[in-house]
């Protein structure tokens, strides 16, 4: 049985300052209706302009997840998005009356106990998810950040973390949720960290206004002269403050909720961070040296993986826009050299092709003998083939043109492709064709899984004899 979709049973109402703006800012959770995901509303501005949360809007990750649209801005999102999100509620509205969310304690504790206490009311709709059935990967070499995400044959959402900040106060780090429901009693109330020699530099360039040590974790990774903590302390405006450094760890008068909190806080930025999918996430997420930089690109990635994946399984494949006559009149492959059978979708911007692969097909008497594989050269081809449809589509009488190879990039074989497999080929363009040059990107799918990819520029050029002809004409 489908899980449904939740909102709010009752709107909830927060009031408190922004970390980095130090603004006084109310924010008002109200339920939403099927389908609404959560959107931002910032209710201080003229029309009060609505930004939906959308790893696609995101604008900074500065110390925080900034999100834009409607020429309005909302500042460090993750937090009440990882409450919504790790309580299972679908739909809402938050409304502000500023430009940053209501730093609270530093974590979502604070919100998850307001969701929990108006509890949360079915609806309609079924619920969203992203399943992963592949090894979806992201890296970022420069800043050391990796992301896994694997199947678990639909089972819920889990994540792994390990932090590493070359910091003999962290060293290295691990946290795990097995289940999302782990997120309210386990992580939820995990607290944003910094270490105690970024203050000064933070608090020097307009950062942290709303920042305390009542909402964050401060950590202290050497040794300090008095004068240089009351120089620090001066710069946050906290003189007042009886602080002592006796070595590394923690500020002396901070407690850690668990040995691991920094870690845990990671892993609560990452559902933050990953709820701007629009999903709920079916899969595990490993996670090394994680940031909201790091964070976003990988919703990016899932979000798009998903939204391919979802057109794969849209494929019609009774569906004809040119059969094989039409693609005989277009293009002049002829057998066994013609690898395009059908195109059953075409827009401005890309196509969709298929390649039937038969034990007929002349190749496969020498690759291999009792082991045939179509070959990745044919793949090419037949995929090119598909690119030269579309580019020839767009021209005038196009039987007077050929469209010939110019370059092949970022090609990757990932299935063998067998007697029997149906090849859809989707290609997209990556730029607009000028010049006669065309460029797309394009992924070739059995039963929908990708079997390879490819990234083509083409050019199409008038046939020399009708070229001459015309120029004799003229």
């Amino acid at each position: 049985m489908a899980t449904k979709q939740k909102t709010l049973k009752e709107k909830i109402v927060f009031n408190g300052v922004g970390l980095h703006t130090g603004e006084p800012v109310e924010l008002t959770i109200l339920p939403a209706p099927d389908n609404h995901g959560y959107k931002f509303q910032r209710v201080d501005l003229e029309g009060q302009p609505m930004i939906d949360a959308d790893c696609d809007r995101v604008v900074s990750t500065q110390r925080g997840t900034t999100l834009e649209q409607n020429g309005a801005k909302v500042y460090t999102t993750e937090h009440v998005l990882a409450a919504l999100y790790g309580c299972k509620v679908d739909n809402a509205l938050l409304q502000l009356t500023g430009p940053e969310m209501p730093i609270m304690d530093g974590s979502s504790g604070p919100f998850v106990a307001e969701i929990l206490r108006v509890g949360r009311q079915e609806q309609s709709a079924d619920r969203k998810y992203i399943d992963l059935d592949e090894n979806i990967t992201f890296e970022d070499a420069e800043k050391g950040v990796e992301f896994l995400a694997v199947p678990t044959a639909g089972k819920e959402y889990r994540i792994t973390v390990m932090v590493d900040y070359n910091s003999p106060v962290l060293g290295t780090q691990h946290a795990s949720m097995y289940q999302l429901s782990d997120f309210t009693t386990e992580i939820a109330q995990c607290r944003t960290f910094v270490f105690f020699r970024e203050l000064e530099y933070l608090a020097k360039n307009g950062l942290i206004k709303g920042g305390s040590l009542d909402n964050a974790i401060v950590m202290v990774d050497s040794d300090y002269s008095e004068e240089h903590i009351k120089n620090i302390m001066h710069a946050l405006g906290r003189e007042e403050l009886d602080v002592k450094i006796e070595g590394v760890g923690v500020l002396n008068i901070i407690k850690l909720k668990f040995e691991n909190e920094p870690a845990r806080h990671k892993l609560l930025d990452i559902v933050g961070d990953l709820a701007l999918t629009g999903k709920f996430l079916r899969g595990h997420i490993l996670a090394a040296r994680p940031g909201h930089s790091g964070n976003v690109a990988f919703a990016k990635v899932l979000k798009k993986w998903d939204k391919e994946r979802n057109s794969i399984r849209k494929f019609d494949l009774s569906q004809t826009v040119y059969d094989i006559n039409d693609i005989t009149a277009m293009l002049p492959h002829r057998y066994p050299f013609l690898l395009v059978d059908r195109i059953i979708s075409m827009d401005e911007e890309s196509i969709v092709g298929v390649k039937n692969v038969t034990m007929n097909e002349q190749f496969f008497q020498g690759h291999f003998p009792n082991n045939p594989v179509m070959p990745g050269v044919l793949q090419i081809e037949a995929m090119a083939q598909v690119g030269g449809i579309f580019a020839l589509s767009k021209v005038e009488e196009p039987e007077l043109y050929s469209t010939y190879f110019m370059k092949i990039d970022g090609v990757k074989f990932k299935q063998k492709v067998l007697p029997g497999d149906t090849l859809v080929f989707r290609l997209q363009l990556e730029s607009p064709i000028r010049r006669g040059l065309v460029n797309m990107k394009g992924i070739a799918y059995v039963n929908g899984k990708e079997v390879m990819e490819a990234t083509m520029l083409a050019q199409v050029v008038k046939d020399k004899e009708v070229a001459n002809k015309e120029i004799t004409q003229a």
